[in-house]
């Protein structure tokens, strides 16, 4: 099979159960790149059964991280995909026309088919979600920080109408797990930045989050996946908040005894 001039970048951390499926579903492109986070289970093993350029970095900063992961392709158009997100069939069709054809953008946004295990999360704004997931390696780059990053990129921008599968949490430890981890991010973040967080104005922003999610993009419909997407969208900023606060509180401690 021709393989299309394409440098698919994956980004991985312990995904021995996730990645074949994402490597099979790149395998159209020419260069797959993957750059692993210091697994400790088979997931570098397995992909060396796909591609031979494999980079082992520790992530410390997302942004700096991704940048520097898509700075390792070969070619011009680059795919940027998480270990557990699978490329289908209709999207590589789309993408392998869209990229023959010399288009004049500089990027693409992809829609999401965002799954909370098995479950197909269609309402909360989850879907379809889109992100800018193909682009112009030399167009494009990442806000430097380590949780949630911006993308920039130079217009135009077009975008493709074929999904692309995440699975976005296994199951619910999977959820509470990543929130804990995203939330000690932000809150380090706003540390850094130096920004003044109020309570009141984090209370407002977590009820806002709640009925947004819940109730003005429907997250209703989706039962009780819909109701945990829900308090997650709140309660992501509660606790980043209280980490917040407990920095501040330890370094005010610090100061103190030196």
């Amino acid at each position: 099979m021709e393989k299309t001039p394409l440098s698919v970048v994956i980004l991985t951390k312990n995904e021995e159960a996730r990645i074949t499926k994402c490597l099979d579903s790149a395998s159209f492109a020419d260069d797959i790149i993957v750059v692993d986070d210091l697994s400790s289970d088979k997931t570098v093993e397995i992909a060396k059964k796909y591609t031979d350029r494999i980079f082992i970095r520790k992530m410390e900063i997302e942004g700096t991280h991704r940048n520097w992961a898509y700075a390792q392709a070969k070619n011009t158009w680059v795919l940027s995909l998480d270990a557990d997100e699978i490329v289908t069939p209709e999207l590589k069709e789309e993408i392998i026309r869209t990229l023959k054809n010399t288009p004049p953008e500089n990027g693409f946004t992809i829609p999401r088919r965002n799954y909370f295990g098995d479950y197909w999360v269609k309402h909360g704004g989850w879907y379809p979600s889109p992100q800018l997931k193909l682009f112009r390696k030399d167009k494009f780059r990442y806000e430097e920080v380590a949780v949630h990053p911006r993308a920039f990129m130079d217009d135009p921008c077009g975008h493709l109408k074929s999904d692309l599968i995440h699975h976005s949490y296994r199951n619910l430890e999977d959820f509470l797990r990543k929130l804990n981890n995203q939330t000690t991010y932000e809150a380090q973040k706003w540390y850094n930045q130096g920004k003044p967080m109020r309570l009141g104005r984090f209370s407002y922003r977590a009820i806002d989050r709640f009925i947004r999610t819940y109730i003005a993009r429907k997250g209703y419909k989706d039962g009780f996946i819909g109701l945990i997407i829900g308090f997650n969208a709140a309660l992501y900023q509660i606790i980043s908040y209280l980490k917040y606060r407990e920095i501040i509180f330890n370094k005010k401690n610090e100061s103190h005894l030196s």
